[in-house]
């Protein structure tokens, strides 16, 4: 297979989400399985835009771990970096809708196969060979993933690969919310490319993330880029020589399950295209505009990969909303 720009890396995981909105794990009378995991949801993101994409991680050899592996075939993924594990269990969460379509989980990980990928088990080349290496912080929260991920991070660096971050803070995973802080940190400024929600930079930072020299700590000298997405309102983006907002789009909110997935895809399926975008304003906002409408129609159905928009569909948005 050819190489793929993007290479995304961590945990791919069955979702079992309520099939009614607004009440709890315990109340609900019935779950729709989703494929889930944030690397996995970001490789899905970049080939369903045109990008060529591949997942490293690991699975249970059971019915789940090779449901998961067939459906990033299905969309196109390069799979070529997923093994599997005889002794521990593709991974579940469940994961409860509120009202407006925000989300509370609960893991079932004791631990899981995607927790115990070696370094010796991964497919360096195809890191080597990608434009981005883009990874999460689930992956750095036990060992012996933990070091496999350093160690990825690492090949990828020394050959010139772009590092895209997205810590995608999972509270309940962590032994403690210092813990998360700690580890999610540790990994902070190596990244050429970070993105972090508004809640993401309140929960790193312990202020508001609407206060622009706060957002500033978490720049590091080798950073190109820092994105805050702002749910609804839009993002906010820092680079070394300008800074600035672009709007969101306003749609009907069912599940905002992989929003930050589809956005970050996007973004990525762009920089893989035009690696100097870090310094053509123009050319980000415009990016960073197709991003955000495809952030919000991942919000319009259930589920993360399912609910994966085209360029058309994102097109569309735009227009109608004149973007």
């Amino acid at each position: 297979m050819a190489n793929s720009s993007v290479v995304s890396f961590g945990e791919m995981l069955i979702d079992f989400v309520p099939d009614t909105a607004g009440v709890s794990l315990a109340e609900s009378p019935g779950f729709l399985k989703a494929p889930g995991g944030a690397p996995a949801n970001v490789a899905c993101a970049i080939t369903r835009l045109g990008g060529s994409s591949a997942f490293v991680g690991k699975v249970g050899d059971d019915e789940f771990g090779r449901m998961l592996v067939k459906i990033l075939e299905e969309n196109g993924v390069n799979s070529s970096g997923v093994c599997y594990d005889n002794h521990a269990r593709t991974a579940l969460a469940f994961v409860t809708l509120n009202g407006d379509g925000e989300r509370e989980f609960m893991f079932y990980r004791n631990p899981s196969a995607d927790m115990l990928l070696k370094e010796s088990e991964i497919n360096m080349d195809l890191i080597k060979n990608a434009k981005i290496f883009h990874y999460g912080s689930i992956s750095l929260i036990t060992e012996p993933v933990r070091s496999a991920h350093l160690a990825a991070m690492k090949a990828a660096k020394e050959a010139g690969v772009l590092l895209s971050y997205d810590p995608n803070v999972r509270l309940p995973l962590w032994p403690s919310d210092d813990a998360a802080r700690e580890g999610i940190k540790s990994i902070w400024n190596q990244a050429d490319f970070i993105k972090v929600s508004d809640n993401e930079i309140e929960f790193l930072t312990n202020k508001s993330a609407h206060d622009e020299k706060n957002v500033l700590t978490l720049w590091h000298d080798g950073l190109k880029l820092l994105l805050v997405t702002d749910g609804k309102e839009g993002c906010r983006y820092f680079t070394k020589s300008f800074k600035g907002k672009v709007g969101g789009f306003l749609v009907k909110t069912v599940d905002t399950t992989g929003a930050g997935d589809a956005f970050i895809g996007s973004i990525l399926f762009s920089i893989a295209q035009n690696p100097h975008i870090f310094e053509d304003e123009d050319a980000l906002k415009k990016a960073l505009s197709f991003a955000n409408a495809c952030g919000a129609l991942c919000t319009t159905k259930k589920g993360a990969i399912p609910a994966l928009p085209t360029p058309h569909e994102a097109k569309a948005l735009m227009a109608t909303k004149g973007h």
